[in-house]
């Protein structure tokens, strides 16, 4: 009996950025709760200095600043802000390795972290490339399975309907999702999504970043679900495409090729017969 490896590998994907995201929130949490601590206490120092603030105090200042930029800390927050690093942002990040997307915006700050993220994507890559191809082929065979059940439409009609369905799905209504909750227009909306879903991630746009906005806790866990199967749906989509335009270039090659051979046996036929020459022996 022939054994279904896709619920496993489901499972096992699901388990492996859970395994993810709870490591690296223990190895980030505490560091990052820690360099929040330090730079309010930098920042007090500061308003208690402005008087007699000089240019050496104010450039150590600004640096301050941007260090808690690097490190994915608000400087207008306080230490009762949201972390970066619960559960939630670190199964989102956690997704963002293993798909690649890398936006940019949060990265490991420990050694043990960025020790863990090397290994955790040297795993994690080739399995989330495993499920997707999988997630792939079950996409597919219920595509194999709808043109059973309708005939008369052909192929390219029950493809034209899986492409836009899938469209709607998770290129057009999610930037109406986006553009609510974050704040930013369609275009902006549409824009991110799409550049997340095709791996190029700016990082430019990232959902869940804004400090004067309250998320619910499931907010970015909900979107690396989504993120994960736009994979799937794009991948396919990217691979009918290139197919299509392999064929198509393949037609025209050929085609090319037959105009040439044709060509030459006009002109063979064309040619008067040349004279043989007889070389007696």
């Amino acid at each position: 009996q022939r054994i279904s490896w896709t619920p496993l590998l489901l499972v096992g994907y699901l388990f492996y950025l859970l395994l993810g995201a709870t490591v690296f929130q223990l190895l980030e949490m505490q560091a990052e709760s820690h360099f929040r601590d330090q730079f309010q206490l930098e920042k007090l120092r500061f308003l208690q200095n402005y008087s007699c603030l000089d240019r050496q105090a104010l450039e150590q200042f600004v640096q301050v600043l941007l260090e808690a930029w690097e490190k994915g800390v608000n400087p207008e927050g306080n230490s009762t802000n949201p972390s970066n690093w619960d559960f939630s942002n670190s199964f989102f990040f956690a997704g963002t390795v293993v798909t690649t997307i890398g936006y940019g915006n949060l990265s490991p700050s420990t050694v043990a972290g960025q020790t863990f993220c090397v290994f955790y994507a040297l795993f994690g890559v080739p399995l989330n490339l495993a499920f997707l191809n999988q997630l792939g082929k079950g996409l597919n065979c219920h595509l194999i399975t709808l043109e059973r059940w309708v005939h008369k439409p052909g192929r390219a009609q029950v493809q034209s309907i899986f492409l836009i369905t899938g469209t709607l799905l998770f290129l057009v209504f999610p930037p109406l999702v986006f553009s609510y909750v974050e704040g930013w227009s369609y275009g902006e909306g549409f824009y991110f999504t799409f550049i997340t879903l095709s791996t190029i991630g700016f990082g430019d746009y990232v959902v869940g970043t804004n400090p004067n906005k309250h998320y619910i806790p499931v907010y970015r866990s909900l979107t690396a679900i989504w993120i994960v199967f736009g994979l799937a749906w794009l991948a396919l989509v990217f691979n009918v495409g290139a197919d299509m335009m392999e064929k198509f270039l393949q037609l025209k090659w050929h085609k090319s090729n037959l105009s040439l051979a044709e060509g030459a046996t006009i002109k063979l036929e064309g040619e008067p017969e040349q004279p043989r020459i007889h070389i007696p022996g």
